[in-house]
C-alpha cells in the first residue's frame, strides 16, 4: 500500500477528457475561484445583507453584487470542477479505482446539490415581486418565502450555511482529499500538488465538523477563519491540477 504506482503517463484514449478537465481545472482556479464574491465585494461599498428585506433591497440596487454574493459564480465554479474530477478518475483510477469512484461519486453529487439548492435567480426573482407588490400583507408573504430560500444554500465568509451548501461543500472536500491521497500513490502527479490538495480539504473538513459542535454565535468565525484559507489552497490546487492535465492530454503514449 506504501509503494507508489509505476505509471508515468496515463492512458492515450482518456487524453481528449484530460484535456477539457485541464482547461477545466484553469479556467476554475485563474477565474472563476470560490472567493470571487468576497474578492467582488472588497471593491464595492455595499454593507453585507443581514435580513431577507436587505438581500432584497441589494438586488435590486447592484444585481451582479446580489448575485455574486448568492454564490452564483460558483455554479460555473462547480461545473468546470465536475470536469476536473471526470478527468482525475481516468488518470488516477488505475492506481486505485475504488478510491477514485467513491472521489468521483461524492464529487459530483455535491456538485448536484449545489446546482439544485442554490436559490440566487429564485431570490432575484422574489425581489422583483417585492420590488413590485404594493400590500403589506404580499411583502410578508415575500420575505417569508425569502427567508426559507436562505436557510436551503446561504453559504458565506461569517455567514450560517444552509443544508445544501454545507452537504455540497462535505462532499466535495472528501472527494478531493481522497483523490489527494491517491495522487501520493502516483507519480502522474507531484507531491506538491497533493499536499496543497490535502490542504486545501483539511480545511473544508476542518469547518465541516467543527461547525456541528459550535455553537451558533461562534460558527460565523469557524467560517472567517477556514473557508479563505480552503479557497486559497483551492485555487492552487486548480490550477496544478489543471496544468498536469492538459500536459498529460498532449501525451501520445502511454507507459507503466
Amino acid at each position: 500500500m506504501n509503494q507508489v504506482a509505476s505509471v508515468k503517463t496515463a492512458h492515450p484514449e482518456w487524453k481528449s477528457l484530460y484535456r477539457v478537465g485541464g482547461a477545466a481545472a484553469l479556467i476554475a482556479g485563474v477565474f472563476f475561484r470560490r472567493n470571487l464574491a468576497a474578492e467582488i465585494g472588497l471593491f464595492s461599498q455595499q454593507a453585507s445583507p443581514v435580513t431577507v428585506s436587505d438581500w432584497f433591497a441589494l438586488l435590486q440596487s447592484n444585481r451582479l453584487l446580489g448575485l455574486a454574493s448568492l454564490n452564483i459564480f460558483d455554479v460555473v465554479n462547480y461545473a468546470l470542477v465536475g470536469l476536473m474530477f471526470l478527468a482525475l478518475y481516468a488518470a488516477l483510477k488505475q492506481v486505485n479505482k475504488s478510491c477514485m469512484a467513491i472521489a468521483a461519486t461524492a464529487a459530483l453529487a455535491g456538485i448536484a446539490v449545489f446546482f439544485a439548492s442554490n436559490t440566487a435567480f429564485s431570490l432575484l426573482a422574489l425581489s422583483n415581486q417585492y420590488a413590485a407588490t404594493t400590500t403589506e400583507a404580499q411583502r410578508d408573504v415575500l420575505l417569508a418565502a425569502g427567508q426559507a430560500l436562505l436557510a436551503i444554500h446561504r453559504f458565506g465568509v461569517g455567514a450560517q450555511p444552509g443544508s445544501g451548501g454545507y452537504m455540497s461543500l462535505l462532499l466535495i472536500a472528501v472527494a478531493g482529499m481522497i483523490a489527494s491521497v491517491v495522487m501520493l500513490r502516483s507519480n502522474l502527479f507531484n507531491r506538491v500538488t497533493a499536499y496543497v490538495g490535502i490542504l486545501a480539504s483539511a480545511f473544508d473538513l476542518a469547518y465541516c465538523v467543527a461547525y456541528v459542535f459550535v455553537s451558533t454565535g461562534d460558527s460565523g468565525m469557524l467560517a472567517i477563519y477556514f473557508i479563505p484559507a480552503a479557497g486559497f489552497f483551492l485555487m492552487i490546487w486548480h490550477i496544478l491540477v489543471g496544468w498536469r492535465l492538459y500536459r498529460l492530454g498532449k501525451e501520445s503514449r502511454s507507459t507503466v
